[in-house]
């Protein structure tokens, strides 16, 4: 409780110091915002690989199994009622269409934006090369070779050499969470340079100019998700809802202010380990699978921006096309990581794909940075409740 308090002081003295609009601390904070975002980031790539590895290989690909299942089921369910959610308040509030003056002003803004075809981005996934992954920080890839290696240490043998690797194995990750423990230790910096950096961006109006109808079926679809949807979740597997948000609080403010469910990792590992009380081969296996997978805020996302852009291209919105689309945003959701802003360049792909206007991305870009964040403190805190609802399955098991 003592840290959250630390924590919220950081976030009221942060939010103060980016009203001043002072540009030399401006930059300042800009700077200190950067700089946690990477050690976090560097902190985050070791992390997921080492937790996959040695959790396969010292609780086994069998006993991993049921932990696997549980993960995969509970990540489907809530990425799926996200999806459902978003779409009720895309019919409920109706969002108009936009003037053709606005569309052909928001292609400009996209008109250097990469896109990338499904291909490409299955493609993107799969290494080719073991370095790379790492020093790219693409998730996906840096889980599909965890899964690999972790799966053949368990199927070794139990020999001496084995026996050396896995302790080796092991001490890498108790050295790491040292490393995340120190870091986490000086945070409230780090919150007031986030929290100074958002302020003076609300306060210069990049986030100024919405969409109205669309942003409020974007973000209530957030909210409602994050405080319904999910803790009645974690009620019908009889988890207090409250104790679960409270314990897991630093987490999900990091990932507001770092708008990273990776670079939050490290953070999300140990206070579901050392907070909630999650058992650290679960906590250990699940998060970083949630990290690459659970996503939430991307799935409500892509929904209610394709219905939104195809709207605005003549294209008549009827039940069966709102089903499909739910259908393709939480495969697409699932199927995410490892794209930088992956949320905005999937649905412009998608959009592309289907020659619907996408200069309504480039309107919608402006503001992004806030839906953004909203997400991934959705997204971290969906991977929470995944973690919990798994460890109250299973947890006496392992």
């Amino acid at each position: 409780m003592k840290k959250v308090m630390w924590w919220i002081g950081a976030l009221v003295a942060g939010s103060l110091l980016g009203l001043l609009g002072v540009a030399w601390l401006n930059s300042l904070m800009d700077f200190v915002a950067s700089l946690y975002t990477r050690l976090f980031q560097l902190l985050a790539v070791p992390t997921i690989a080492l937790a996959v590895i040695a959790t396969f290989a010292t609780f086994g690909s069998q006993g991993t199994g049921k932990i696997f299942g549980r993960t995969i089921t509970y990540t489907l369910l809530t990425t799926l009622s996200a999806a459902i959610v978003g779409a009720l308040l895309y019919i409920l509030i109706a969002p108009g269409n936009l003037p053709m003056e606005s569309i052909t002003k928001g292609q400009e803004a996209i008109s250097l934006a990469p896109e990338q075809s499904v291909y490409d981005h299955i493609l993107g996934v799969i290494p080719n090369n073991i370095i790379r992954p790492f020093s790219e920080g693409n998730v996906l890839s840096i889980l599909l070779i965890a899964f690999a290696i972790g799966i053949g240490l368990s199927k070794l043998p139990d020999t001496e050499n084995k026996a050396v690797v896995v302790k080796g194995l092991l001490g890498l990750q108790d050295l790491l969470f040292l490393l995340i423990r120190w870091l986490i230790w000086t945070l409230p910096l780090g919150i007031v340079a986030f929290s100074a950096q958002l302020s003076a961006q609300v306060s210069a109006g990049v986030v100024a100019d919405s969409i109205g109808k669309y942003v409020l079926v974007i973000l209530g679809g957030n909210i409602l998700q994050f405080f319904i949807v999910l803790p009645l979740f974690l009620l019908a597997r009889g988890l207090n809802p409250l104790r679960v948000l409270g314990k897991m609080m630093p987490a999900v403010l990091m990932a507001l202010f770092t708008k990273s469910s990776a670079a939050t990792l490290p953070v999300t590992m140990e206070t579901a380990e050392q907070r909630l009380g999650v058992k650290p081969k679960i906590a250990r296996f699940v998060l970083p699978i949630c990290t690459t997978i659970n996503m939430n805020g991307c799935a409500a996302f892509i929904l209610v921006t394709s219905l939104f852009v195809m709207q605005n291209g003549g294209i008549h919105i009827t039940l069966t096309t709102i089903l499909l689309w739910i259908v393709i945003a939480v495969v697409s959701a699932v199927g995410n990581a490892g794209v930088p802003m992956g949320c905005y360049f999937l649905t412009l792909s998608l959009m592309s794909g289907i020659g619907a206007p996408v200069g309504i991305l480039g309107i919608i870009l402006p503001i992004y940075t806030v839906i953004d964040m909203i997400e991934t403190a959705e997204n971290v805190w969906s991977d929470s409740c995944v973690c919990a609802m798994t460890d109250k399955d299973l947890g006496s098991k392992v």
